[in-house]
């Protein structure tokens, strides 16, 4: 196992034992953009992987609470084997290695990404749990402000935005994000990508679509998670995904108001982008994570063409007035 601080190495060799897994063999699963990791499990009585939490700086119990959420809409959360919420501790069943963005390619994808929305399709349409904070347009104009501000703008511009830029990048964030009000509000996964989803054929209806990282949902516009699956920002999707992703989306939910529930895609798309181009950046210079910077070309270019859109209008003219096409990139200071 990784090498931690020693009373953390103890804490989880506890845990493991009380779970009948002190000899099983720890090997790292791919990096979290989070401060958790995962540690697969293997040699023990059945495979399982390790969520590693610091309670420092993560909190587990709202993946608990989720977790038992989806189960119960029939949903393929992975199954707790055993927790220690104070310490940080989860010990889950091992999805095995169909991860989407390992397994998606051209044969397949139309598949893959038609039981994603409809598993979506049957997460939205369940009233929530309690307890779930709001992802709304003040919680949206925040996130954005906290990447794209706080990180993109210093590294990009050569210093931080003037409290003019702030106040014109808060009342074009809030005009442009207040139509969500009007629409409707539910469970909103908030990372439903391909990075979070897995493949399980085996299973059943909605059921073979495996949903992780969801620690973060929140109430919000359904829109967004429809948006963060086939507009993601790692990955190229073939073409003509977005449209059929909606159209499928909006058939599974009739009652939706179809042009209403476009134009929010098209919002949605323009706030993410935007966070997430800052969010790289971020992730370079605070955590010390700059491969993902490569994503950043890929993100801009889906920043530009949702602010294309005339729903996106008030972001498009606040970037117009204080950030030069020039710029709209990853910083040059951190391209090297």
């Amino acid at each position: 196992m990784t090498r931690l601080e020693p009373a953390r190495d103890a804490a989880i060799a506890a845990f493991l034992a009380a779970a009948g897994l002190a000899a099983a063999r720890a090997a790292p699963l791919a990096e979290d953009a989070s401060f958790r990791r995962y540690l697969r499990l293997s040699g023990g009585p059945r495979p399982a992987v390790l969520m590693d939490a610091p309670p420092e700086r993560e909190d587990v119990r709202p993946f608990l609470g989720i977790a038992g959420h989806l189960a119960r809409l029939g949903l393929s959360a992975p199954a707790v084997l055993a927790a220690d919420a104070e310490a940080g501790l989860v010990l889950i069943e091992d999805f095995g290695d169909g991860l989407y963005a390992a397994v998606l390619d051209e044969a397949n994808a139309t598949e893959l990404y038609d039981a994603a929305i409809d598993a979506l399709a049957v997460l939205h349409e369940a009233a929530p749990p309690s307890g779930l904070p709001r992802w709304d347009g003040a919680a949206m104009s925040v996130a954005a402000a906290a990447t794209f501000l706080d990180w993109w703008w210093p590294e990009a511009l050569g210093g931080a935005p003037s409290t003019e830029i702030r106040a014109g990048f808060d009342a074009a964030l809030a005009s442009m994000l207040a139509p969500l009000a009007a629409g409707p509000a539910g469970f909103v996964h908030r990372d439903f990508f391909a990075g979070n989803l897995f493949w399980l054929p085996e299973r059943e209806g909605v059921g073979r679509v495996g949903l992780i990282d969801f620690q973060d949902a929140a109430l919000g516009h359904p829109a967004y998670d429809l948006v963060s699956l086939v507009e993601d920002a790692r990955r190229d999707q073939p073409e003509g995904l977005v449209e059929r992703a909606i159209a499928r989306y909006l058939a599974r939910r009739p009652g939706l108001d179809a042009a209403a529930f476009r134009a929010a895609c098209g919002i949605c798309a323009a706030q993410r982008h935007l966070r997430v181009a800052g969010l790289w950046v971020r992730l370079a210079r605070r955590d010390g994570k700059p491969a993902y910077l490569a994503h950043g070309p890929r993100t801009w270019r889906r920043l530009e063409r949702a602010l294309a859109r005339p729903e996106a209008a008030p972001l498009a003219d606040f970037l117009d007035r204080f950030v030069p096409p020039a710029q709209r990139g990853n910083p040059a200071v951190l391209a090297a």
